[in-house]
């Protein structure tokens, strides 16, 4: 491993920053001795120019500036591009971890020599990073938005409707699905918006514009607490930049 390499190094799902850092410098750098040759370090791509590993450790290596901070924290601290590695870095280590044995046969498995892929040595069945593609929509009524919160929610907090895609399910059915089962209505002029990865813990959230086509607001109470139609100009507490969600609708209040 480069002896001028970056370290995303994860404790009990806290990460190893770097306090009164700049943005560039948020995580810490060093030959892996310096922080104990972690087993089993992920090469995550790199960070400035220069190689980024993650390894899960049993405690946090004990470094002058060093604090334990939350994943979401990371993108107000160091912005988007960091926020995305550090998203990317949690999410193989999650995989990692969930497949130390094979899924078929149970034999321990090892990473596959130059392709990022658990293998049983025994039955040489692959695991592969884990993906679960979610669609999330925004509706809009002329100058309104439909906007829903969930119980799990910040008190006060709503945000664009969304789910998780079905097998066999195109991401317009999906979309369709989701606003019809939980507010009971329909849409129509679908509009893919942006993606993004969401590690909490393995989705891509795709995200749509919709038009109001019919019905009459519904929320299932297994899954909306409360959704109505809010102006433009009167919009209730929104979601945290750091998602896309705050992205759709700030879009659609600029027009």
């Amino acid at each position: 491993m480069n002896n001028a390499s970056y370290w995303i190094l994860r404790c009990e799902h806290r990460l190893l920053t770097l306090s009164g850092s700049a943005p560039e410098g948020i995580f810490p750098s060093g030959p892996a001795a310096d922080f104990g040759h972690p087993e089993q370090a992920l090469h995550i791509g790199d960070l400035h120019g220069f190689p980024c590993y993650a390894a899960d450790v049993a405690q946090l290596p004990e470094i002058p500036g060093g604090e334990a901070t939350s994943l979401r924290a990371i993108f107000q601290l160091a912005g988007a591009e960091t926020f995305a590695l550090a998203g990317r870095a949690t999410q193989l280590l999650d995989w990692q971890n969930n497949h130390r044995f094979c899924g078929k046969c149970g034999t321990p498995t090892a990473m596959k020599a130059g392709e990022t892929a658990m293998q049983c040595p025994a039955c040489g069945l692959l695991a592969y990073p884990r993906i679960s593609p979610a669609v999330m929509v925004l509706v809009r009524d002329g100058d309104k938005l439909l906007l829903g919160r969930s119980p799990h929610f910040k008190s006060g907090v709503f945000s664009a409707l969304a789910g998780f895609v079905e097998p066999g399910e195109t991401l317009e059915e999906c979309a369709a699905r989701e606003v019809r089962e939980e507010v009971g209505i329909e849409i129509a002029n679908l509009r893919y918006f942006h993606s993004q990865p969401w590690p909490f813990p393995n989705s891509l959230m795709v995200a749509f514009f919709a038009d109001y086509a019919g019905g009459t607001i519904t929320p299932d109470p297994q899954e909306i607490e409360a959704a109505d139609w809010f102006p433009l100009d009167a919009l209730p507490l929104l979601p945290d930049p750091v998602s896309i969600s705050r992205r759709l609708i700030e879009a659609a209040r600029q027009g």
